[in-house]
């Protein structure tokens, strides 16, 4: 897939430098999170848009990366023509915080944990019930995880958004998470 050696690149006025997740990685989040062709992916920080074009391109699903550097969204949109995905994908210029994800069905993060922390309350107030959450690297504060996986030294996190008060306890894509994990969770 992408090749690019993986160093940190910090620009101005943002919160979080661009680290490429190891395609290993963006594997491993995608399986956790059981990503499908019915899925919408939402990448928050979507740098070169590798989480984004993998969901496409292996799992079948329609994602959408976001990302505030322009260098980063003309790169992404640059590996999705070359991944032959371009009409299963989007990448829009913005600020994660200013963005609507309340299509998602799966939002994935390589982010910091500060920065995590902030985007919490937009991610259970925008997001249906069901919806997965999966983070590289860091965890949400006291948000537990449903489930943890370590792949080349790194630990992935998932988490599901719960019910609302007064709403149903049904599932808002009536799919099950898978169950089996390859690693202890913690």
């Amino acid at each position: 897939m992408l090749s690019q050696p993986l160093t940190a690149q910090w620009a101005d006025n943002l919160d979080v430098p661009y680290v490429p997740t190891p395609q290993s990685v963006v594997d491993e989040m995608l399986s956790i999170a059981g990503v499908s062709e019915d899925d919408v992916l939402y990448d928050l920080g979507s740098g070169d848009g590798r989480i984004v074009i993998t969901a496409a391109e292996e799992f079948g699903a329609r994602a959408v990366g976001i990302d505030i550097d322009p260098a980063r969204i003309a790169e992404s949109r640059e590996n999705a023509k070359v991944a032959g995905v371009e009409d299963r994908v989007r990448f829009i210029q913005q600020d994660l915080f200013d963005a609507d994800i309340g299509e998602a069905t799966v939002v994935t993060l390589y982010l910091l944990g500060s920065v995590n922390d902030r985007l919490r309350p937009k991610l259970l107030d925008e997001l249906r019930p069901g919806t997965r959450v999966v983070s590289h690297a860091f965890d949400m504060g006291d948000w537990q995880p449903l489930e943890t996986r370590s792949v080349g030294g790194s630990t992935i996190y998932l988490w599901e958004v719960p019910e609302k008060a007064g709403q149903s306890p049904e599932r808002a894509d009536n799919r099950s998470l898978p169950k089996e994990s390859k690693s202890g969770s913690g």
